[in-house]
């Protein structure tokens, strides 16, 4: 796919295919099966669980409802690190507020900046993917989790009644994400590039992979010069991380970052990971 490609129902039945919705740690297996009709109806395609408490099953299959296709299709992973290490963003459901803030987005918002990304990578030849992580029914996503997202999404219901399950959280925000690529497609809009701070990029995002590396990489090297003690890690590494994920490094950013602690840990007489 290219830039001249970015117009009309191909566009954003493009956009939908890059879609994943993550599920971690899914309690009840109804819930899995409803939320792979929420992706359904809207056009997504790909469902991966993490460690979820019972799958397959019999109780899925019922409550996807003729969604068994997208059963079939998904993948189930032990980590969360291993699910979303081909993605390029990773935006997070979240209910609460955290102590340490995070760029925090409601859905329409979120869906148009994912919009606008996936075509920036398209016009450069790329193909993005990006993870909708959604937590456990009865706790949500943890701070850990949390803090491997790009951007947080909330839901803006009634603050007297909040209460929105799984499969529900699942359908607002694949509803969003259709109905921005319908409109923008309609429009024509997308034939124009993408940008990231309003310029064009001429470097494709880094996987989430790449980036965790890179993170790993970062902290190995600051121990070896002193500068970070891993037995009072407070939240060094945390803030650093969101750093990193709010900039959106490309692949090349990543490759001279980590050039960079090549040099350092050789200086100091230290082998690179």
């Amino acid at each position: 796919m290219n830039a001249s490609d970015l117009i009309g129902p191909d566009l954003a039945q493009g956009f939908l295919d890059s879609l994943v919705v993550v599920l971690m740690r899914t309690t009840h297996p109804g819930n899995i099966g409803a939320a792979a009709r929420a992706c359904k109806t809207m056009g997504l395609s790909q469902l991966r669980l993490v460690e979820p408490g019972e799958f397959p099953c019999e109780e899925a299959t019922r409550r996807a409802s003729g969604a068994s296709d997208i059963l079939e299709r998904s993948q189930v992973f032990s980590s969360l690190d291993d699910a979303v290490a081909d993605c390029h963003l990773v935006v997070g459901a979240s209910a609460r507020s955290r102590k340490m803030q995070w760029p925090l987005m409601n859905p329409r918002d979120c869906a148009n900046e994912l919009l606008s990304v996936f075509a920036s990578e398209v016009s450069k030849g790329a193909r993005p993917r990006f993870a909708l992580l959604f937590g456990q029914e009865a706790s949500g996503l943890s701070n850990d989790e949390l803090q491997r997202c790009n951007y947080h999404v909330n839901i803006p219901a009634n603050a007297e009644y909040a209460s929105l399950n799984l499969a529900m959280a699942v359908q607002v925000l694949a509803y969003e994400c259709r109905m921005c690529a319908l409109v923008s497609s309609e429009d024509d809009a997308l034939n124009v590039v993408g940008t990231q701070n309003g310029e064009q990029w001429d470097e494709v995002l880094a996987s989430n992979a790449e980036l965790e590396g890179m993170i790993a990489h970062l902290e190995k090297t600051m121990v070896e010069v002193g500068y970070h003690d891993p037995a009072n890690p407070r939240m060094l590494v945390p803030r650093l991380r969101r750093l990193f994920q709010r900039t959106k490094l490309d692949t090349m950013e990543i490759n001279i970052l980590r050039g960079f602690y090549k040099s350092v840990q050789k200086a100091i007489g230290h082998k690179s990971p």
